[in-house]
């Protein structure tokens, strides 16, 4: 699975000169203009070799592992080999592990849990040409504010000889090395970790983990917190104030009758999710977790992410629990079809249950009188 890393929180857009769609070859030559570091030649030189690639666009469309419910998107992704690789290579890497958090405070766990989603620790780390992906969705109109400023990214590394349009690879959607980082963030947080004198995500441990880490501490990242953790919840609990929008101190959560299956709560502001709603696996998230959306933008990724991050250092398998079935696809978009038309942002009709879609059932949840634990069932889509 090839996830996207959408670190857009540390692009700085251009004022977007070239125009989406259209003809590729002008598109291309808008993008030489707003490469102001390039001299002419250089941007003939970059620019002029790239072609699109209908594939790229093809895998841009066909994201569909994102709307499997959380415990089958979980079971999928944590196999017993990649828990076992993530183990042994937290042993095999330890001091790049202990320095990753001693410099950047960032757990070994959260770092071997992308390692292992995005490219099985460095096994596959995807053939497709990054330059050419870069430009084929900088040039398509769905989101060109975001690959814009990443391929002219790609030409300043080049033109610093650290990136190859002909040969560099990667993801579909521009990402290179062991835990998939966009132009970008290589040329803004990418760390030596090896000390060769060059960065090299795609062949060298070090410099992709502790480019991860420096990435994520950029991002907010507080060393020394916990992330997630998962709790029971009574009954008759309120369930309207679960999901991701509501925050109170754990302890408030705690009188409320929260109970940590493990351990106990941390002094900080949390939210409680449901990923399933209140049948399924119940958590209770801190300010880290919201990190790592600027890593992944999906809801079950990053809670699967999350998960996986406490499973290897040390955590129990989740009570999945009894969740009502998740809706088809076809249910899910008639749903947000029906949610819109009653004035809610649900972010496209996509079939997939994101976070607006999520608080949008739970306001009507609430008011046809439902457990408002934002989880749609056949019965609110017939209510609706």
């Amino acid at each position: 699975m090839r996830a996207l890393a959408l670190l857009a929180a540390l692009t700085t857009s251009p004022a977007l000169a070239a125009p989406c769609g259209g003809p590729f070859g002008a598109f291309l030559g808008a993008m030489k203009t707003e490469a102001t570091n390039l001299s002419r030649a250089e941007a003939d030189r970059f620019f002029d070799r790239l072609s699109q690639d209908q594939k790229v666009l093809q895998a841009d469309r066909r994201q569909g592992v994102f709307r499997k419910p959380f415990t089958e998107f979980a079971r999928s992704l944590i196999s017993r080999n990649r828990l076992e690789n993530g183990l042994a290579n937290a042993k095999k890497h330890a001091n790049i592990f202990a320095l990753a958090e001693k410099d950047y405070g960032i757990p070994a766990g959260i770092l071997l849990a992308f390692w292992g989603f995005e490219t099985d620790y460095g096994a596959f780390q995807g053939d497709y040409n990054t330059a050419n992906a870069l430009a084929t969705l900088a040039h398509d109109c769905r989101r060109p504010e975001l690959f814009q400023p990443q391929l002219l990214a790609a030409a300043t590394l080049w033109q610093r000889g650290e990136f190859d349009p002909a040969t560099t690879t990667g993801a579909w959607a521009g990402e290179i090395g062991m835990v998939q980082m966009l132009p970008s963030d290589i040329r803004a947080h990418g760390v030596d970790g090896d000390g060769d004198g060059k960065v090299s995500l795609k062949t060298s441990a070090a410099d992709a983990l502790l480019s991860g880490a420096r990435v994520l501490q950029g991002l907010g990242w507080q060393a020394g917190q916990p992330w997630l953790q998962e709790i029971t919840l009574p009954a008759d609990f309120a369930w309207q104030d679960t999901g991701l929008r509501t925050t109170r101190p754990a302890s408030e959560w705690a009188a409320m009758g929260a109970q940590p299956r493990a351990g106990q709560f941390a002094d900080l502001p949390a939210s409680i999710i449901l990923p399933e709603g209140r049948k399924g696996p119940t958590f209770i998230t801190y300010p880290n977790f919201s990190v790592l959306f600027e890593w992944n933008q999906s809801f079950v990724y990053v809670t699967t992410a999350a998960y996986f991050a406490n499973r290897l250092m040390g955590a129990p398998v989740f009570n999945a629990g009894n969740p009502d079935p998740q809706l088809s696809l076809e249910e899910t978009k008639t749903l947000q079809q029906k949610l819109q038309s009653r004035g809610y942002d649900v972010g496209g009709i996509d079939g997939i249950l994101g976070t607006n879609t999520r608080d949008a059932v739970r306001k009507e949840q609430q008011r046809l009188g439902l457990p408002a634990d934002a989880w749609p069932t056949r019965a609110l889509l017939e209510a609706l």
